[in-house]
């Protein structure tokens, strides 16, 4: 097994964890091909995930309320039952991406991330994400595809140097 197939089974079932409805999403960062932090996308430590935010969140409630809708799926994203397509709405989601959390996660433990590699089950990250990778120092991320989630991407990576590689595991 390459390191690479390695590293993306690692992020594929770090991704099961995920509480988000939308999408799973596991990243890793490496060091030496040791990995030093994990993320998945989801709520903030302490914070509900969206399944109970039906019951809980007034704001989202009132607003479930005034769509006066038939039936109520608990398990579908609330972005979406509020009618936002992919991208959109993100003011109503409470996850935080996979990317951001693994370079939080590593942060909180005390870990520097420069000059590290992110392996990420994503195409190219979102705006946000990106910015924060190049900022970390990250020097190289692995993905699963090359699609650009937003207008920013190839701007930002080109701008700054960061090295795009597709995981070479996927066929």
């Amino acid at each position: 097994m390459t390191w690479d197939a390695y590293f993306l089974k690692v992020c594929e079932t770090i991704a099961l964890n995920s509480k988000c409805l939308s999408r799973q999403v596991g990243a890793i960062i490496v060091r030496d091909k040791s990995i030093i932090s994990t993320g998945y996308n989801g709520p903030p430590r302490g914070v509900n995930p969206c399944n109970c935010r039906y019951k809980t969140d007034m704001n989202f409630i009132k607003k479930i309320l005034e769509l006066d809708l038939p039936s109520l799926d608990i398990e579908k994203c609330p972005r979406q039952t509020l009618g936002f397509k992919s991208g959109e709405g993100l003011e109503w989601c409470v996850a935080g991406h996979a990317e951001r959390n693994s370079i939080v996660n590593a942060a909180r433990e005390g870990i520097s991330v420069k000059d590290c590699i992110m392996y990420m089950t994503c195409g190219i990250p979102c705006t946000p994400c990106l910015i924060e990778i190049i900022n970390s120092g990250i020097k190289e991320i692995v993905v699963t595809k090359i699609s650009y989630y937003d207008i920013m991407g190839e701007y930002l990576i080109k701008e700054s140097g960061l090295v795009v590689r597709l995981n070479s595991s996927i066929s």
